[in-house]
């Protein structure tokens, strides 16, 4: 019997790439600099799956991955010419742009629906105080924030998930991962959960090309979260 559901958050539940490009505008505004905002956010956030990959490949002590950000930041701004174009307080205030991110329009109906009958957490490798924040800012109805803060260590490993699961005394069979992301669902899967796939077609533009479509069969294939929630209330787990 499924009594959880665990989500990815970024691209599954937030919009990063207009909420990025938006901070990124608000951060150069009074600058002057020639700044194609959307190109920016999205190397920022290949920098950080970047150096996120290289973390978990080189899977030493558990440290947070908050300063992969900023590295990240640094490392998009000086490619780009911006650095000398941010003052300290616009770069401060940048630096913590992934707390500040639109849902997709039907994430907090959807998470409301769900929220019914199942306990809601995120599940990401982002920090969980980060996903707080984020989730205080976007209204996310989650019962619980969890992450590789509490599992101290890096999904795709399956300590990831069962660490999170047993926190909540939940075994991996009861907990359904939904997320946008095929990879996210295979370790997943690998670790003993059920899987719910959605598209977000909109969440890298025209770039979007691993994530559509249904390569893989998972146990619930839906149109968004409105539809997932319609179709957990249908059937039996």
């Amino acid at each position: 019997m499924i009594r959880s559901i665990f989500f990815d958050v970024f691209g599954t539940i937030v919009d990063w790439r207009s909420g990025i490009s938006h901070a990124l505008q608000n951060a150069f505004s009074k600058s002057g600099a020639d700044l194609k905002a959307p190109d920016v956010a999205k190397s920022w956030n290949r920098k950080v799956a970047a150096l996120l990959q290289e973390r978990i490949r080189s899977m030493g002590d558990y440290a947070a991955i908050d300063e992969l950000y900023r590295v990240a930041l640094d490392d998009t701004l000086d490619e780009a010419g911006l650095t000398r174009f941010i003052g300290d307080r616009e770069y401060d205030h940048l630096s913590r742009a992934w707390e500040r991110l639109p849902p997709w329009p039907d994430s907090v109906p959807g998470l409301r629906a769900l929220r019914r009958d199942y306990v809601l957490a995120s599940c990401t490798a982002a920090p969980v105080a980060m996903t707080t924040w984020l989730a205080k800012y976007a209204n996310l109805p989650f019962d619980l924030v969890l992450g590789a803060d509490i599992a101290r260590t890096y999904p795709p490993a399956p300590r990831f998930y069962h660490a999170s699961a047993s926190l909540i005394g939940l075994a991996p069979h009861e907990v359904i991962y939904a997320s946008a992301h095929h990879n996210d669902l295979a370790a997943a899967r690998e670790a003993g959960l059920r899987t719910a796939y959605f598209p977000r077609p909109k969440e890298h533009e025209d770039r979007q090309v691993n994530d559509t479509g249904t390569p893989h069969t998972w146990d619930i294939e839906a149109y968004d979260i409105l539809d997932l929630a319609r179709q957990m209330e249908s059937r039996a787990f």
